[in-house]
This record gives C-alpha cells, structure tokens and sequence, in this order.
C-alpha cells in the first residue's frame, strides 16, 4: 500500500511540472534529479530525500514549503 503523503508529494510535483510546462526531462537538467526518479517520485513509488525536495523546488521557482502545501 501507497503512503498517502508520498502520492500526494507526488501528485503536487507533478502539477507543478506541467504548470511550468516542464517535461521530466526538462525538470531533470533544471533540478539534477534524474527524470527516471522524477518519474517513481511523482507516482508516489520511493521516498524522496531532502536534497533532491529541495533542487526540485527551486527548479519550480518554489521553497519547500510551497511544495508541501498539498492543496492544490
């Protein structure tokens, strides 16, 4: 079973991509993280390590705490 708060995360990142009309791709050379862990973490499948939290919220013009406001 899927923890709530990782598909959530997830879900957040993800729209938050496609509200800068970034593909994975596009967030992995802003961000660093590879595309195939953009992939596993949008979909709520791995737990996400602080630094890579953090280079996706800058890449997103974002502080990690907009990031964890799950409303959408």
């Amino acid at each position: 079973m899927k923890d709530e708060r990782l598909l959530k995360l997830g879900q957040k990142i993800r729209f938050e991509r496609l509200k800068n009309n970034f593909s994975q791709e596009d967030l992995e050379e802003k961000s660093g993280v590879s595309r195939r862990a953009i992939s596993e973490i949008e979909r709520g499948n791995t737990d996400i390590r602080y630094t890579n939290l953090y280079q996706i919220a800058e890449a997103l013009n974002l502080t990690v705490s907009e990031l964890l406001n799950f409303q959408l």
